[in-house]
């Protein structure tokens, strides 16, 4: 689910450097927005997904257009927001537009299609940040509506939306040090703590552990959490006991940092690391 999707654009410069003219080397663009980068890993991994949300605007159409997942959007009037990556050698810096406004009609017919969509899901993924217009509690409601149809649900997002929606109870919660330690209490059955370059803490009624990659991977991070958002929904899905899952995320965070563009995996790399994640409990 990306509530507020965009256009991604991704510039490769040699080094990127403050106030100064680059010439970039390669420009992709690409359906953008967190859920829909867990879509496209998902689907990469040949896994059945939907991709979902609200489009809006030529920029919308546009997004539309590239979305390669199956994927059934809501339209709104007002036009969807761009996201630029500039990708070096080093890292990579973003520039994100705030979104479009969402007026209340549209969201309360949103809500009566997501309803459709929860009745035939078994893992619903959250994630991203909330367009302009939408109540801090969106999420919070969409949480509830799907376990009221048994659908389990993985929220990423920050800010009042991952507080409001936390304490709605979701079953795994993905916030980074910095959001958690803003975290009031989240009822929710599991916390997975993102530490970027260093893996991942998780929190949960069966235990907790810590999951760290073999070596440290350059590249484009962009992507990485919405790969691990990814591995933690199909875990949910197939029960897959704690330190495996772990593992599995953080070996799909890597693939995802190797790839070039937010969305993609390196699967060769993946499937290399994959063995090689150092799982162990954690107090």
């Amino acid at each position: 689910m990306t509530l507020n999707p965009a256009l991604d654009l991704t510039y490769t410069v040699d080094a990127l450097v403050p106030h100064a003219t680059h010439r970039v080397q390669r420009v992709a663009e690409r359906a953008g927005g967190k859920g829909l980068n867990v879509a496209a890993v998902l689907h990469a991994l040949g896994e059945p997904v939907l991709a979902a949300g609200l489009l809006g605007g030529a920029t919308g159409a546009a997004v539309r257009a590239k979305v390669d997942t199956p994927h059934s959007f809501t339209p709104i009037g007002a036009e969807t927001r761009r996201t630029v990556t500039v990708v070096d050698d080093i890292d990579a810096t973003g520039l994100w537009e705030p979104g479009p406004v969402v007026t209340g009609e549209e969201w309360a017919a949103f809500q009566e299609h997501y309803l459709g969509l929860v009745k035939d899901a078994e893992v619903i993924v959250l994630s991203g940040s909330l367009p302009q217009g939408l109540p801090d509690d969106a999420y919070a409601v969409l949480i509830r509506l799907a376990r009221r149809h048994h659908c389990r649900s993985v929220l990423d997002t920050s800010g009042a939306a991952l507080g409001r929606g936390a304490a709605a109870g979701p079953d795994v919660v993905k916030p980074n040090a910095k959001e958690l330690a803003a975290l009031q209490s989240p009822t929710t059955a599991a916390v997975v703590e993102s530490h970027g370059p260093d893996g991942l803490i998780a929190r949960t009624p069966q235990g907790s552990w810590r999951a760290a990659p073999p070596e440290v991977v350059t590249g484009n991070p962009t992507g990485a959490g919405d790969a691990c958002a990814a591995a933690l929904a199909r875990g949910l899905r197939d029960g897959t006991p704690w330190p495996e899952l772990l593992a599995d995320a953080v070996a799909l965070a890597a693939a995802a940092v190797k790839a070039p563009v937010a969305g993609e995996i390196d699967i060769n790399h993946y499937r290399a690391t994959r063995e090689r994640v150092h799982v162990q409990p954690h107090r």
